[in-house]
Order: C-alpha cells, then structure tokens, then sequence
C-alpha cells in the first residue's frame, strides 16, 4: 500500500475501532420506565454489592418461636436423660415412704445434685417465667423437689452422706458442691416453685460463708494445685448463691461478702488490658500466666450479672460492679469470633470454638442489656449473634454438641487446646436455657422500641 494510502488508513481503522468497541455499550443501554437510559454495564459493576453473604450461622433477627423451639429441644433432652427413679444395689426401684437403702442412686444420667445441675435448674426456672410455659417449671419441681426431699430423709435417718445418691447435699466439702445448687434452690424457693429444703439452704451457705478455706483478706481459695489458689470458676461457685441469701433473707452481710469476692478475685485476674480474666492465680507466682479460659470467663460474667440482679441499689460497691461488668463485655466483645461462637482460649483463634462459654456470654449480655446495664446498641448484635450460633449446636436430639468438659488449672495452652468436646458435659444445657430466654426478652424489647436500629438487620 501507497504510504499516502497507509496515512489515510490508520485514522479511518482507529475510528472503525472504537466505533466497534463502543457498540455493545450502546446495544446495553436500555429505557427505563421514565424513558432514561441506564448503563448496564454498570450495573453488571454493581451486581456483587447485591449477593447474599454466606453467613456460617442464622443472622438476623430471631423469632419467639424459633428461639424456643431450639430450648424445647433442650428441655426434652433433659426431660428424658434425668429420671427421678430411686433405685437399689440390686436396680430394683425403691417405692414407698419408709426407710431408703443406703447404697441407692437415682437412674439419671445426669448428677442432679451437681453445680451444672444447679444452672440447668437456674436456666429452666428463668424459662419458664419468660415463656409461660409450665413444663420448665414443672422440670425444676420435679428433679430439684426429689433431690430435695431425699436429702431430708436420709438427714432425718442419720445415713452417711457417702452412702447415699444426694452427698454434695448431705456432706459438701468444696464450693463446687455448694454454690450453684444453693442459688438454684433459693430461686426456686423464693418463686415458691420449690417450698421445701430451707435447711438445705442453710447447709449450703453454711459451707460457702463459714467452713470452705479462705486467704487472710477472706477471699474464696484452694488448696489445689497448689496451696492458696484462686480459681474464677469459684465467683459463680459463691456469688450467686451470697447474692440471693442476702435477698432471701434481707441480710446485708451476704451483700457485703459477694461485693467482696468479685473485687478481690478481679484485682488478682481481671487483665484491663485485655478486658478479660486469666483462669488461675496462684499466690507468689510472679509472673502468673495468664491463660483467658472461655468458660471460666463465662462464671465470672453471670456471676457479677447475679449479683446486680438483687444487689440494693444503694449498696456501695455496686458502681465498681458496673464498670467492671462494662470492661469485661467489651473484652469480650473484642474477640467474639465471625461466628458468633467464643474460643476455648478467648484470645487464640486457633483454639477451637466452644459452646457453653458462648451460652453463657449471650445470656449475661443479654441480661446485662435488659437492665439497662449495658448500651444494647453496642452489644444486643453481640448477644444475638451468639445466641444463632448456639442454636446450630444444639442437635434434633436436644444434645449440646462441643461443650468443653469439666477443666482443671493449667499453666499451657495445651491443657487448653485440647481439652475433650462432648454432648454429655453437663455444663452446656443450663446456659443454652438461660440464654434463649434472656434473647427472648431482649427480643420483647426490641420489638416494642424504635423501629430501624442496628440490634437486628
């Protein structure tokens, strides 16, 4: 070609290129219903801002029904895994109103007279206050009544704790044995839902207030691992109990005493750096490790949530018990998980996500925000969240799948990290009840309030 005939190409070609390139953008540009055009190109841009995430657990805004569907599955569960039977060396049942065999034991699967029993009764007490629904209630009256009454009877026939079924009721020796179940059956007996067992009380607050061993400031400790050690699972293995024995009976002493515990415990593990709890303190180790259980953490923030529940309101050291519970949430809330579910170590992700914990941080969350303890606009997605978590671990059998079971002091993060998941640790069912029912009344709550807020999307 001619280079004249080559200048002349090349504008023409480049024209020809663009005209080409511009015409499928042209072909993409439709009317609207106003006559405008719109680029659907664009649009196409646009497209992914529009796709549903992939949310690993339900989001949003639970139903009532939906949030006790999943704690009618946990009731049911327990319902049939905790008969009331009494049974003899030989397993034949034990009827009738005379003398009870030493050597007995109740056909449960489940101890009923432990401390993850107490909470169960704790959790199916609040259930059924908030739902209405007498099968709660009537769970508590049953298994909380029987345990009970057998402890009088075997008491009044003078049989060895050891040998009979309810020896943490008959023969308690550590805050394990005490704590939990005390505050159940206060609760139970100031709802008239339980109306006997007020010496059983008294053993139990006997033991917490008098005879288990303290530090010379009168902090709650163990002998084990080591000596004067402080375990934070021992502030719910108290408080609660303290807390509704001074509701109880109007005694500011038991006030006074549960203050005292939460403060002590906190300025030996509360980290503010974190916001979080280390698990253990042993006196003079120096360093201390710091090891920020999650189901430990979980102890501490139901019990300063207790405590608050019926703490006067103008008892003196109810102000340090709110910052306090404010600087926990916000620790807690720092390193909840995308899931919506908790680590077994709080601040380690590689450590695998634990149920109960979980269970127990939705319920104080939520508690804490319907008592207008906490901003529910930072912290009802926080609660909410964990409450759909919890729900995808909660099997068509009712069962409570990876809940870490009973956990000892440990001083490295293997103890932690692998530590046994299985759907017969006690200590997932109490909560799970406690926390459906608090999200029901958070729920309550917000469908009342303003519409448009940020709790639910």
């Amino acid at each position: 070609m001619p280079r004249a005939a080559i200048r002349t190409a090349v504008p023409t070609l480049t024209l020809a290129l663009v005209l080409a390139i511009a015409a499928p953008a042209r072909a993409q540009l439709a009317p609207t219903s106003g006559g405008m055009h719109r680029d659907a190109v664009t649009d196409v841009a646009d497209a992914p801002t529009r796709l549903k995430p992939a949310y690993p657990v339900p989001y949003g805004r639970p139903s009532e029904v939906a949030v006790k569907a999943v704690m009618d599955r946990v009731l049911d569960y327990i319902d049939r895994e905790t008969p009331t039977a009494l049974v003899d060396a030989v397993d034949k049942e034990v009827r009738g109103g005379g003398d009870l065999p030493a050597g007995a034991r109740l056909r449960s699967a489940y101890r009923l007279t432990s401390y993850e029993w107490g909470v169960t009764y704790a959790g199916a007490l609040l259930a059924g206050d908030v739902t209405g629904d007498a099968r709660y209630t009537r769970y508590v009256a049953e298994r909380l009544g029987t345990i009970v009454d057998l402890a009088g009877r075997y008491r009044r026939q003078k049989t060895p704790g050891s040998q009979t079924p309810v020896r943490q009721m008959l023969a308690p020796d550590r805050l394990d044995d005490t704590g939990a179940m005390g505050a159940a059956l206060i609760k139970a007996h100031r709802a008239g839902v339980v109306t006997q067992g007020r010496d059983q009380i008294d053993v139990y607050l006997d033991w917490i207030s008098n005879r288990q061993f303290r530090l010379p400031d009168h902090t709650l400790a163990r002998q084990v691992p080591m000596p004067n050690s402080l375990w934070l699972d021992d502030l719910y293995m108290s408080v609660p109990a303290l807390a509704q024995m001074g509701a109880l009976t109007g005694e500011r002493r038991y006030f006074d005493d549960a203050v005292r515990q939460i403060r002590q415990f906190s300025d030996r593990m509360f980290v503010k750096e974190q916001g979080l709890y280390r698990h253990g303190w042993i006196d003079g180790m120096d360093p201390h490790p710091s090891f920020f259980w999650g189901r430990a953490n979980g102890w501490a923030i139901m019990a300063t949530v207790e405590l608050l529940e019926v703490l006067p309101a103008d008892h003196p050291g109810r102000p340090a018990l709110l910052e306090l519970l404010r600087a926990h949430a916000a620790g807690l809330a720092r390193v909840q998980s995308g899931t919506g579910l908790w680590h077994q170590l709080l601040d380690r992700p590689d450590s695998y996500l634990e149920t109960s914990a979980t269970a127990m941080y939705a319920y104080a969350l939520a508690r804490a925000i319907n008592r207008g303890w906490l901003d529910r606009r930072v912290y009802a997605p926080v609660a909410v969240l964990a409450w759909n978590a919890v729900t995808t671990k909660v099997n068509a059998a009712g069962e409570v799948e990876d809940v870490c079971v009973g956990t000892g002091m440990g001083f490295d993060p293997a103890f932690y990290y692998y530590r046994p998941r299985h759907v017969r640790a006690a200590h997932g069912y109490g909560p799970v009840l406690l926390a459906g029912a608090e999200v029901i009344a958070l729920r309550r709550k917000d469908a009342a309030g303003p519409r448009g807020n940020l709790l639910f999307r």
